[in-house]
């Protein structure tokens, strides 16, 4: 485990943090359902700077990008539109107030961003992630013994944001409505516990590191972003939240049968070494909960520890092949990707001779990745130039919103 987040004991006037994007390289929908996922901290993310406003009753939240201010009262119970930028920052506000009440204080936020909206890096988590640690610093909120006693270690800080967004209960500290999707916590320990130059491994529920994986020196990532947003909402967020549902639907089927209480699938799948064949049995006559369970059961146990070994070994070219079989996988299993995200991928891993590429984040939009060997970051432009060209030859009227970044595994979160 890594060491904690260093909170402040005493409230702060002021503060400021600096969120990573995270980028997931392996791992589709496995985190909620006690999987691996591999992950990285993008070098591109959300800045947030906050400040007190003495005898106000209010946190007021200004974001820079689309130049918007909302109000947000200090309660529990908050009033956003569906869809709406402001309800993540007023989902922290909520979950805060709720856990510990006055201590969260009135002031102003500011929020800037490079991390595309919407385009699988987790802009959405990174927002909640920042506006929390301001109101933590702000409420001196870490210096509580409430908190204190919930929350030891970064990842377990990630574990409770990771609530703050989808609602859940932590340890002792109440759950919320949060903002209507039932993810789990990968995207909040990628921003929290990433390590520079490196991927890290982990396993969730419960979070535990298993691996730090170094980052080749000569390798770039390519991150297309395909114009297409990946919002969790009206239906794409009923398709996400069924891909979650799903590994409950099996879970029951399970529980049924063997009399156990599993909470997460690993946990059935983990019980025994039959289990995984047993699972597969009992949804043989049900083709999506099938595949569901076969992306699950392969990404987790076969291609994420065989992926981790062989780019530790430097062979990039049967890491790329691994990642193949997650980009199959993940078209005709999770059944969660677009034709303008597919041919993205396409022409990288094809087209263009990238080693490995894979699209990533929930889905039915967003970005896809390109691990590129490159000897500087021009040199890795160049490649990003010709993908978005070619991508754009296409599909022109992604012109202005398709767009490249060229990144490499950063830190996680720090204060400014």
């Amino acid at each position: 485990m890594q060491d904690p987040v260093s909170f402040y004991a005493e409230p702060k006037d002021s503060t400021a943090w600096f969120v990573p994007g995270r980028i997931e390289v392996l791992g589709k929908h496995t985190d909620y359902a006690g999987g691996r996922v591999l992950i990285a901290a993008a070098d591109v993310g959300i800045t947030v700077k906050a400040e007190k406003v003495p005898g106000g009753d209010r946190v007021i939240v200004h974001s820079e990008n689309v130049n918007d201010t909302v109000s947000l009262p200090l309660s529990a119970d908050q009033d956003t539109p569906q869809g709406h930028w402001s309800g993540y920052p007023a989902a922290a506000v909520s979950r805060l107030v709720h856990n510990f009440g006055a201590a969260v204080p009135p002031c102003k936020i500011s929020i800037s961003s490079n991390l595309p909206l919407a385009s699988g890096m987790s802009s959405s988590s990174a927002l909640i992630v920042a506006c929390s640690l301001a109101l933590i610093d702000l409420g001196g909120i870490g210096g509580l013994p409430s908190f204190k006693e919930n929350v030891t270690t970064s990842e377990e800080l990630a574990q409770y944001l990771a609530c703050v967004e989808n609602g859940m209960t932590f340890k002792d500290l109440p759950g919320k409505k949060g903002v209507g999707t039932f993810g789990g916590s990968q995207d909040h320990t990628g921003m929290l516990c990433g390590e520079k130059d490196a991927l890290v491994l982990y396993k969730f529920c419960p979070t535990k590191l298993e691996r730090v994986v170094p980052f080749p020196e000569d390798t770039f990532f390519v991150i297309g972003v395909s114009g297409v947003l990946a919002e969790k909402a009206g239906e794409h967020l009923h398709a996400f939240n069924r891909l979650v549902t799903s590994t409950h639907k099996i879970l029951e089927r399970w529980n049924a049968l063997t009399g156990r209480n599993d909470i997460y699938l690993a946990d059935a799948v983990d019980s025994s070494a039959e289990a995984p064949a047993q699972l597969l049995k009992l949804v043989e006559d049900d083709e999506f909960l099938k595949g569901r369970l076969v992306a699950f059961l392969e990404e987790t146990y076969e291609r994420i520890p065989a992926a981790s070994d062989a780019l530790e070994a430097g062979d990039l070219d049967a890491f790329g092949l691994i990642v193949d079989e997650s980009q199959r996988s993940t078209v005709e299993e999770l059944q969660n990707q677009i034709p303008e995200m597919i041919r993205l991928r396409e022409i990288a891993r094809a087209d263009l001779g990238a080693p490995a590429v894979s699209a990533f984040g929930a889905g039915w939009g967003g970005s896809v990745w390109a691990m590129v060997r490159a000897n500087s970051k021009e040199e890795a432009q160049q490649f990003a130039d010709a993908w978005l060209a070619a991508y754009l030859s296409e599909y022109p009227e992604l012109e202005g919103k398709a767009r490249m970044i060229v990144a490499r595994p950063a830190g996680h979160a720090h204060r400014l």
